[in-house]
């Protein structure tokens, strides 16, 4: 499906299933543009759950991570990006940080992430899963659809052309 994040904001912004996310996050990843329908998961500075996640087989999926905005350390890195890859994941938004930029900018997946940082996340296996989950003033739900572009980020309860 080829779009931009402007077209559907003209064709569908105002309408109460659609949301624009504030302009907080950083692009990685080879790929600028992604859409999928959302899984989500809550957690902080602990990417055991978010490991677990990546590593099943999707097809049409955006991971989106609730890392509560930590700036501590990194909820994604290349061997987790790369598991997304292999898995079938189109994309992947942070609320939080990753690091490993330089190589996960060199893999085929778009990512979202507040920042980069070289600190990896502790492995308390704390976290949940599928809730719906708030930042950047957005609403993130299982199952709605984000889109992803060089301009922004936009959900919406149903899928948009």
């Amino acid at each position: 499906m080829t779009f931009t994040t402007a077209v559907l904001c003209d064709n569908h912004a105002g309408e109460n299933y659609f949301q624009i996310a504030e302009s907080l996050f950083m692009s990685y990843g080879g790929s600028v543009a992604f859409s999928g329908q959302i899984t989500t998961v809550k957690t902080f500075e602990d990417d055991v759950l978010v490991r677990t996640i990546l590593e099943e087989k999707v097809q049409n999926r955006v991971l989106v991570i609730d890392g509560g905005g930590s700036h501590r350390c990194a909820l994604i890195d290349h061997d987790l990006a790369t598991i997304a890859l292999a898995n079938g994941w189109q994309g992947i938004i942070v609320y939080g940080c990753i690091r490993d930029s330089t190589l996960i900018d060199q893999l085929p997946i778009g990512i979202r992430a507040l920042h980069a940082h070289p600190l990896k996340s502790h492995k308390k296996d704390h976290g949940d899963r599928d809730l719906l989950i708030s930042f950047a003033g957005v609403n993130f739900k299982k199952d709605h659809f984000l889109y992803a572009d060089g301009d922004g980020i936009v959900v919406s309860a149903t899928i948009l052309s």
